[in-house]
């Protein structure tokens, strides 16, 4: 079954490599059945005889010509079906003794059915078939209702619905590969567009943690390189704040980074992410860097789904920073956190310079890139503007539904 198998699809790839010998081959198999019919007479006295018949010169040359065409039957379907339907035509009036080149015209009508379309098989195949079957009627050396003249309606019938039907399984294969390929294009792309949104997501966390920390201790260490002298405790204190920030910077980022590993790894890191349950933790590591916070925050707020969780934390996380970093010593910051209906709006305030440092290159920071990024995905809006008489004003209004994983 396997050896079989194996060499036909050997030949089915000959085929689509070498058509036109393939049509060669088949024309010659066409002639031979041809000739061997034109000594088949198929009403002897005890039932078909051969030999007891011969085709004339003019019948053989009908067939060669109709078997030639044939070698053409892809390449030019219907002209092949034309020529060959005219020479069956001319066999069937003019010739006493018959050739079957009625064979050629039916395998030219199976070709047209398979290569064309259905509505083109409709007209070509009852045309010939009208025309073969009304000469064979009329013209043949039998009765009109003979079985031979019925023979050729059904055989150009049969040609016809084959055609169509190998027609119609190609293109339905086709189909379902052309499906399957696009499916596993689309399933790629998936792929591609979850790794991008994941590299994506892992760089903003990384932004935030290193942005966030590294501010602080830069801050403590100043202060400490500033009163070391004069007041040991407090460059003390402002070290002991710097230790914390470094610790603190190092367990966030082994939590982020462990987010790499292997599925499988027993050491994947299982704490839960941060959220505004710990906003108060960070508040606090802010005001020790010297920044004064106030908040206010409404009870309903603390229960967000994990997602607006984390990119509210995120939100006023990044926006401190920015506070801590352009605002000026002397700056205050004010963070609220309120659950209005369906929504939760996160809003930073600071009162320090009306314009803050801008980008020498004039490039927009990570900063708010990375919050903005992080309020898109999840639908909601983002604000980020000079106040009015001074300081800057960071508004994020973020959805809170059911698709992220909260009752509304």
């Amino acid at each position: 079954m396997t050896t079989d198998a194996t060499l036909f699809a050997r030949a089915r790839a000959s085929q689509r490599t070498h058509p036109l010998v393939f049509d060669a081959g088949l024309a010659l198999l066409v002639l031979v059945a041809m000739v061997i019919s034109s000594f088949t007479d198929p009403h002897g006295p005890d039932g078909p005889t051969f030999g007891t018949r011969a085709p004339t010169t003019e019948g053989l040359v009908l067939m060669v010509l109709g078997a030639a065409a044939l070698v053409l039957r892809r390449r030019r379907p219907i002209p092949v079906l034309a020529v060959t339907t005219v020479l069956a035509l001319v066999e069937l009036v003019g010739d006493a003794r018959p050739a079957p080149v009625t064979m050629s015209a039916v395998v030219a009508l199976y070709t047209v059915a398979a290569r064309t379309d259905r509505p083109t098989t409709w007209r070509l195949g009852l045309a010939t078939m009208g025309a073969l079957t009304a000469s064979a009627m009329l013209f043949g050396r039998t009765p009109w209702y003979a079985q031979e003249n019925l023979g050729v309606f059904a055989w150009t019938g049969m040609a016809a619905a084959a055609g169509d039907a190998v027609r119609s399984r190609r293109a339905f294969v086709d189909a379902i590969r052309e499906r399957a390929e696009r499916a596993e294009r689309t399933r790629e792309e998936e792929a591609r567009r979850r790794v991008a949104e994941e590299r994506l997501r892992i760089a903003r966390d990384l932004h935030d943690v290193v942005a966030h920390h590294i501010a602080l201790v830069n801050v403590q260490a100043g202060v400490a390189a500033h009163v070391m002298d004069k007041r040991p405790d407090q460059a003390k204190e402002a070290l002991g704040h710097v230790r914390a920030a470094s610790r603190s910077a190092l367990d966030e980022l082994r939590a982020t980074v462990g987010l790499l590993r292997q599925s499988g790894d027993p050491e994947a890191p299982t704490e839960p992410v941060a959220g505004l349950a710990v906003l108060d933790d960070l508040l606090a590591t802010f005001r020790n860097a010297g920044l004064p916070v106030e908040l206010a925050r409404t009870g309903a707020a603390t229960a967000l789904p994990a997602a607006v969780d984390l990119a509210a934390y995120r939100i006023v996380q990044e926006a401190l920073t920015n506070v801590r970093k352009h605002a000026g010593p002397e700056a205050r910051a004010e963070v609220s956190v309120v659950r209005v209906g369906r929504t939760v709006e996160v809003t930073v305030l600071d009162d320090g310079p009306p314009q803050p440092p801008a980008d020498p290159a004039g490039r927009v920071g990570h900063g708010l890139l990375g919050m903005r990024e992080r309020v898109t995905a999840l639908g909601g809006t983002l604000t980020a503007e000079p106040r009015y008489g001074g300081g800057f004003r960071v508004q994020a209004i973020l959805p809170v539904n059911a698709d992220s994983g909260e009752e509304a």
